[in-house]
Protein backbone atom coordinates (compact mmCIF):
# COMPACT_ATOMS: atom_id res chain seq x y z
CA UNK A 1 0.00 0.00 0.00
CA UNK A 2 1.51 3.49 -1.16
CA UNK A 3 2.46 6.28 1.85
CA UNK A 4 1.63 9.39 1.76
CA UNK A 5 3.88 11.60 2.25
CA UNK A 6 3.64 15.18 3.68
CA UNK A 7 4.24 17.77 0.75
CA UNK A 8 8.11 19.48 1.54
CA UNK A 9 7.38 23.06 2.41
CA UNK A 10 9.88 24.83 -0.39
CA UNK A 11 11.53 28.67 -0.17
CA UNK A 12 12.85 30.53 -3.55
CA UNK A 13 15.02 32.78 -3.99
CA UNK A 14 13.73 34.64 -6.04
CA UNK A 15 15.64 35.78 -8.80
CA UNK A 16 13.49 39.00 -10.16
CA UNK A 17 11.66 42.18 -8.35
CA UNK A 18 9.09 40.50 -5.86
CA UNK A 19 6.81 42.13 -3.24
CA UNK A 20 5.40 39.70 -0.60
CA UNK A 21 0.84 39.99 -0.79
CA UNK A 22 0.48 40.26 2.92
CA UNK A 23 2.82 42.72 3.84
CA UNK A 24 2.72 44.41 0.68
CA UNK A 25 6.81 44.90 1.38
CA UNK A 26 9.15 45.54 -1.71
CA UNK A 27 11.36 42.61 -1.09
CA UNK A 28 13.63 43.39 -4.10
CA UNK A 29 15.44 40.87 -6.26
CA UNK A 30 17.01 37.64 -4.16
CA UNK A 31 14.16 37.90 -1.92
CA UNK A 32 13.14 34.04 -0.07
CA UNK A 33 9.48 34.02 -0.70
CA UNK A 34 6.82 31.05 -0.28
CA UNK A 35 4.57 30.37 -3.60
CA UNK A 36 0.88 29.51 -2.12
CA UNK A 37 -1.26 27.49 -4.92
CA UNK A 38 -3.22 30.63 -5.87
CA UNK A 39 0.41 31.86 -7.23
CA UNK A 40 0.42 34.96 -4.49
CA UNK A 41 4.08 35.24 -3.15
CA UNK A 42 4.99 35.85 0.95
CA UNK A 43 7.87 36.88 2.44
CA UNK A 44 9.50 34.39 5.01
CA UNK A 45 8.37 36.28 7.78
CA UNK A 46 4.36 36.64 6.64
CA UNK A 47 4.80 32.80 5.77
CA UNK A 48 5.52 32.12 9.46
CA UNK A 49 9.05 30.34 8.99
CA UNK A 50 11.58 33.35 9.89
CA UNK A 51 12.04 31.92 12.89
CA UNK A 52 14.12 29.57 11.10
CA UNK A 53 17.68 28.97 10.67
CA UNK A 54 19.71 28.55 7.14
CA UNK A 55 21.65 24.99 6.81
CA UNK A 56 23.49 25.90 3.67
CA UNK A 57 24.13 22.24 1.49
CA UNK A 58 27.53 20.46 1.56
CA UNK A 59 27.20 18.51 4.86
CA UNK A 60 24.77 15.42 4.62
CA UNK A 61 25.36 13.97 7.82
CA UNK A 62 24.31 17.26 9.47
CA UNK A 63 21.17 18.24 7.27
CA UNK A 64 20.15 14.63 7.90
CA UNK A 65 20.06 15.18 11.01
CA UNK A 66 19.04 18.58 11.60
CA UNK A 67 15.94 17.57 9.65
CA UNK A 68 15.49 14.83 11.89
CA UNK A 69 14.91 16.96 15.01
CA UNK A 70 13.48 19.88 13.26
CA UNK A 71 9.44 19.61 13.10
CA UNK A 72 9.13 22.17 11.16
CA UNK A 73 11.49 22.52 7.94
CA UNK A 74 12.01 23.80 4.27
CA UNK A 75 13.57 23.55 1.48
CA UNK A 76 15.31 26.47 -0.25
CA UNK A 77 15.63 26.57 -4.13
CA UNK A 78 17.13 28.91 -6.34
CA UNK A 79 16.34 28.88 -10.17
CA UNK A 80 19.75 27.85 -12.09
CA UNK A 81 19.68 29.69 -16.04
CA UNK A 82 22.50 27.18 -17.03
CA UNK A 83 20.36 24.30 -15.87
CA UNK A 84 17.09 25.35 -16.22
CA UNK A 85 15.50 23.74 -13.19
CA UNK A 86 15.97 24.70 -9.79
CA UNK A 87 18.54 23.22 -7.64
CA UNK A 88 18.90 22.88 -3.66
CA UNK A 89 20.51 25.39 -1.30
CA UNK A 90 19.84 24.49 2.11
CA UNK A 91 17.63 24.00 4.40
CA UNK A 92 15.79 26.02 6.53
CA UNK A 93 15.36 24.36 10.45
CA UNK A 94 14.85 25.02 13.97
CA UNK A 95 17.93 26.42 15.86
CA UNK A 96 17.30 24.24 18.36
CA UNK A 97 17.55 21.13 15.97
CA UNK A 98 20.58 22.60 14.12
CA UNK A 99 22.21 23.01 17.61
CA UNK A 100 21.63 19.40 18.61
CA UNK A 101 22.56 17.98 15.16
CA UNK A 102 26.03 19.80 15.45
CA UNK A 103 26.32 18.46 18.71
CA UNK A 104 25.93 15.32 17.43
CA UNK A 105 28.74 16.30 14.64
CA UNK A 106 31.33 17.65 16.70
CA UNK A 107 33.91 15.65 16.02
CA UNK A 108 33.47 17.25 12.54
CA UNK A 109 35.91 19.90 12.85
CA UNK A 110 34.12 21.82 10.03
CA UNK A 111 31.04 21.30 11.98
CA UNK A 112 32.56 22.85 15.25
CA UNK A 113 33.72 25.65 13.03
CA UNK A 114 30.16 26.37 11.18
CA UNK A 115 28.90 27.10 14.83
CA UNK A 116 31.23 29.93 16.35
CA UNK A 117 30.66 31.40 13.16
CA UNK A 118 27.00 31.20 12.93
CA UNK A 119 27.51 32.43 17.18
CA UNK A 120 29.53 35.39 15.80
CA UNK A 121 27.26 36.36 12.85
CA UNK A 122 24.04 36.66 15.55
CA UNK A 123 26.01 38.52 17.71
CA UNK A 124 27.08 40.84 15.29
CA UNK A 125 23.44 41.51 13.65
CA UNK A 126 21.96 41.72 16.97
CA UNK A 127 21.85 45.30 17.78
CA UNK A 128 22.12 45.18 21.87
CA UNK A 129 20.81 48.85 22.66
CA UNK A 130 18.03 48.44 20.67
CA UNK A 131 16.93 44.99 21.65
CA UNK A 132 16.70 45.97 24.99
CA UNK A 133 14.63 48.93 24.86
CA UNK A 134 12.25 46.88 22.79
CA UNK A 135 12.74 44.42 25.54
CA UNK A 136 11.15 46.67 28.07
CA UNK A 137 8.54 47.77 25.93
CA UNK A 138 7.40 44.00 25.12
CA UNK A 139 7.43 43.48 29.50
CA UNK A 140 5.56 46.61 30.27
CA UNK A 141 2.86 45.65 27.65
CA UNK A 142 2.59 42.11 28.99
CA UNK A 143 3.89 42.01 32.70
CA UNK A 144 2.03 38.18 32.43
CA UNK A 145 4.63 36.77 30.77
CA UNK A 146 7.18 34.47 31.94
CA UNK A 147 10.62 35.87 33.43
CA UNK A 148 13.26 36.41 30.67
CA UNK A 149 10.84 36.15 27.82
CA UNK A 150 10.64 39.51 26.78
CA UNK A 151 14.78 39.03 26.01
CA UNK A 152 14.01 36.44 23.53
CA UNK A 153 10.94 37.67 21.75
CA UNK A 154 13.02 40.32 20.89
CA UNK A 155 16.28 38.99 19.92
CA UNK A 156 14.39 37.18 17.29
CA UNK A 157 12.12 39.91 16.31
CA UNK A 158 14.85 42.50 15.85
CA UNK A 159 17.42 40.57 13.89
CA UNK A 160 18.42 42.35 10.86
CA UNK A 161 16.63 40.47 8.15
CA UNK A 162 14.43 41.98 6.31
CA UNK A 163 10.86 41.55 6.51
CA UNK A 164 11.75 41.02 10.76
CA UNK A 165 8.77 42.92 12.36
CA UNK A 166 11.24 44.17 14.73
CA UNK A 167 12.77 46.26 12.07
CA UNK A 168 9.75 47.69 11.02
CA UNK A 169 9.26 51.67 11.26
CA UNK A 170 6.26 50.75 13.44
CA UNK A 171 8.17 48.69 15.50
CA UNK A 172 11.10 51.41 15.90
CA UNK A 173 8.60 53.90 17.33
CA UNK A 174 7.47 51.46 19.58
CA UNK A 175 4.10 51.04 18.41
CA UNK A 176 2.04 49.04 20.51
CA UNK A 177 0.36 46.85 17.74
CA UNK A 178 3.86 46.30 15.94
CA UNK A 179 5.01 45.01 19.49
CA UNK A 180 1.87 42.82 19.62
CA UNK A 181 2.66 41.49 16.31
CA UNK A 182 6.42 40.25 17.74
CA UNK A 183 4.63 38.78 20.81
CA UNK A 184 1.96 36.82 19.14
CA UNK A 185 4.37 35.29 16.74
CA UNK A 186 6.26 33.92 19.67
CA UNK A 187 3.48 32.87 21.26
CA UNK A 188 2.13 31.03 18.30
CA UNK A 189 5.54 28.75 17.26
CA UNK A 190 6.92 28.13 21.08
CA UNK A 191 3.03 28.08 23.06
CA UNK A 192 0.80 25.82 20.38
CA UNK A 193 1.50 23.37 18.23
CA UNK A 194 1.88 25.56 14.99
CA UNK A 195 4.62 23.94 13.45
CA UNK A 196 3.45 20.56 13.92
CA UNK A 197 0.33 21.44 12.08
CA UNK A 198 2.65 23.12 9.19
CA UNK A 199 5.01 20.19 9.52
CA UNK A 200 1.69 18.09 8.81
CA UNK A 201 1.04 19.81 5.48
CA UNK A 202 -1.81 21.64 6.83
CA UNK A 203 -2.68 25.13 4.95
CA UNK A 204 -0.83 28.27 6.89
CA UNK A 205 -4.53 30.16 7.51
CA UNK A 206 -5.96 26.72 8.53
CA UNK A 207 -3.11 26.16 10.80
CA UNK A 208 -3.31 29.80 11.82
CA UNK A 209 -7.26 29.48 12.61
CA UNK A 210 -6.93 26.59 14.53
CA UNK A 211 -4.44 28.13 17.51
CA UNK A 212 -6.10 31.68 16.97
CA UNK A 213 -7.47 31.03 20.31
CA UNK A 214 -4.74 29.87 21.88
CA UNK A 215 -3.20 32.98 21.20
CA UNK A 216 -5.45 34.99 21.97
CA UNK A 217 -5.56 33.23 25.41
CA UNK A 218 -2.19 33.75 26.08
CA UNK A 219 -1.85 37.44 24.83
CA UNK A 220 -4.74 38.28 27.69
CA UNK A 221 -2.91 35.72 30.42
CA UNK A 222 0.68 37.47 29.66
CA UNK A 223 -1.48 41.22 29.58
CA UNK A 224 -2.77 40.60 33.00
CA UNK A 225 -6.37 41.23 31.77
Amino acid sequence: MPINKTPELKVFISNRESTCDECHENLGTKAWIVLEKDGRAFCICCADLDHLVFLPTGDAALTRRARKHSTLSAVVLKWSRNRKQYERQGLLVEEAALTRAEAECLSDADARSRRRNREAERRIELDREYIAIFARYVRELFSGAPPEREYTIAEHACLKYSGRVGRSAAAKALDPHAVRLAVSAHIRHNETNYDELLASGRDRNEARYEVDMPVREILCKWEGS
